[in-house]
């Protein structure tokens, strides 16, 4: 599998919105987004911060997308 590229939480809002998803609701650091179709996925959002590969394969995993897609 290919090396993930480091993103910050706002980077990865970004690339989910672009793909269809909806930002639901906000609890202090976590962003919950859903897609119209029922898939949802939380994002953390820290200053200046990159979020962890396996976080990020989580998020993907959830969010159903390729990892072509994602990237």
């Amino acid at each position: 599998m290919p090396r993930l590229k480091s993103l910050t939480g706002k980077q990865i809002i970004e690339i989910l919105s672009h793909h269809g998803f909806l930002i639901v609701r906000q609890h202090a650091s976590h962003v919950r987004l859903k897609h119209p179709d029922g898939r949802a996925t939380t994002v953390p959002i820290h200053r200046h911060e990159h979020v962890g590969r396996g976080l990020l394969r989580k998020i993907i995993r959830d969010s159903k997308l390729k990892l072509s897609e994602f990237q």
